[in-house]
């Protein structure tokens, strides 16, 4: 393959790269998985090449909430402003190799997420346990936070 072949694999693998990583950037509304209800907003940010994410508002608890059951340096924190996704690195058109963490119980589990192809408004997020068991929830986008 000639150098401006490779040139131009190269531009489209970075330019698919870049789409999926401008699509998941954003606030996104997360949603209790046993009432329905929406929970709190979530800013998804990219910072050094991989993928973050903190609550930057809460919707169905007062501000002042801490992180009871975290443990380290999270163990009673404010969770309003608190990093829950850490370190999603991009892979195909999805990000991966991350980290959740659920302010409820404090646990971290393994973090891919993805944006729904039929509905670029949808963010699905799977939390993984060790055991290999996963829950996949789905987030929705908020376009004037």
């Amino acid at each position: 393959m000639n150098k401006k072949g490779i040139l131009l694999v190269l531009l489209t693998v970075s330019s698919f790269y870049l789409a999926a990583q401008n699509a998941v950037i954003g606030t996104w509304k997360t949603i209790d998985d046993g009432s329905g209800e929406a929970k709190s907003h979530i800013d998804i940010y990219e910072k050094e090449g991989k993928i973050f994410g903190k609550i930057t508002k809460l919707l169905d608890s007062e501000p002042g909430v801490v992180c009871e059951n975290c443990k380290g340096s999270r163990k009673d924190q404010p969770v309003l402003g608190m990093v829950i996704l850490e370190d999603l690195q991009a892979y195909k058109d999805y990000f991966r190799k991350g980290t959740i963490l659920d302010p409820e119980n404090g646990n971290t589990y393994k973090c891919s997420i993805w944006i729904e192809k039929e509905n670029p408004d949808e963010l699905k997020v799977r939390g993984i346990h060790w055991t290999g068991l996963y829950r996949t929830q789905t987030w929705h986008r908020i376009k004037n936070p």
